[in-house]
């Protein structure tokens, strides 16, 4: 291991912005650091919808690929993002405290609610359980980082766009007129981070350990357990959230049909003891109820 570390990151103004905080992170245990931006596959294409490109890690197989040629040390990702599977060699390093999980919805007009119209938004998830929500409405894709999406909201022939909370609030981007949707079921993962290294990287591993969250890092990994047990791919229309309330966990997990007609939940509050499996009870109550048929309908 060289004695600066090299955070690999992609380089839009979000992904920056969470790397930076992985930096200072990694000075907090004595532990110098510089940053590699590599662009991404999902940052170049923008003209189709995610669930388009045909591929998982859109947004992490450059800085996977990075990582296995020893150029950088370390990888930030969007923890949403990242595959349930990480490549062969990649292990996560730590998981940072989680960051807010909310989407809210950034409004053009006061009358959305009651007129038809679009709902921007690239995400199956999203639109699946918007539209579930409000028949009336058809979505429409938007792509790009944050930035770019919101400037492409002024002139887009919709009501709005339903955003993550926590990139807008990294970015200091979140707009007056936006609502937090409470009823919306994030993405697995949603608002958390996911700092991977070399399997073999053991002296690294050791030191970065200490910076770990483990209450995120046990909820997260019961989401994502959720979602491969589904088969559900980053694109697919999950949800899941993981929360420790005192000494109980509460998960609420559902998949919603891409046009928004069915969708099937699983909410629950059990004792802490049960956060090991919680995730695996949750994916199979919703296999048992029609959840492959509901996923591929």
């Amino acid at each position: 291991m060289s004695s600066v570390v090299r955070i690999g990151t992609r380089s839009s103004a979000l992904a920056l912005w969470q790397a930076r905080e992985v930096q200072n992170m990694l000075e907090s245990v004595g532990l110098k650091s510089e940053l590699v931006p590599i662009a991404s596959s999902g940052d170049k294409e923008l003209q189709k919808p995610l669930y388009e490109m045909g591929v998982q890690g859109v947004f992490t197989k450059e800085l996977d690929s990075a990582l296995l040629q020893n150029d950088i040390d370390i990888a930030v990702h969007s923890m949403k993002d990242v595959p349930t599977q990480l490549p062969k060699g990649i292990v996560t390093a730590f998981v940072p405290k989680r960051g807010p999980v909310e989407d809210v919805f950034i409004s053009k007009n006061n009358s959305w609610e009651h007129e038809k119209g679009a709902i921007a938004t690239s995400s199956l998830r999203r639109a699946a359980q918007w539209l579930y929500r409000y028949p009336q409405h058809n979505t429409m894709d938007i792509r790009g980082n944050v930035p770019t999406r919101l400037k492409k909201l002024e002139t887009m022939p919709c009501h709005g766009t339903i955003m993550a909370m926590a990139g807008l609030l990294r970015l200091a981007l979140l707009p007056e007129n936006s609502i937090v949707l409470d009823w919306m079921i994030p993405a697995p993962a949603q608002g958390a981070l996911l700092v991977t290294t070399l399997d073999k990287n053991t002296e690294l591993r050791k030191k970065l350990h200490r910076l770990n969250d483990d209450e995120t890092a046990k909820c997260v990994e019961q989401e994502r357990i959720f979602l491969r047990k589904l088969e559900g791919g980053c694109t697919a229309p999950i949800g899941a959230l993981a929360t420790v309330e005192g000494d109980a966990v509460r998960f609420v997990g559902n998949i919603t049909q891409k046009n928004g007609k069915n969708q099937l939940v699983f909410d629950e509050t059990l004792p802490i003891d049960a956060l090991s499996d919680i995730g695996t009870k949750a994916a199979e109550q919703l296999l048992s109820e029609g959840a492959k048929t509901l996923l591929h309908g």
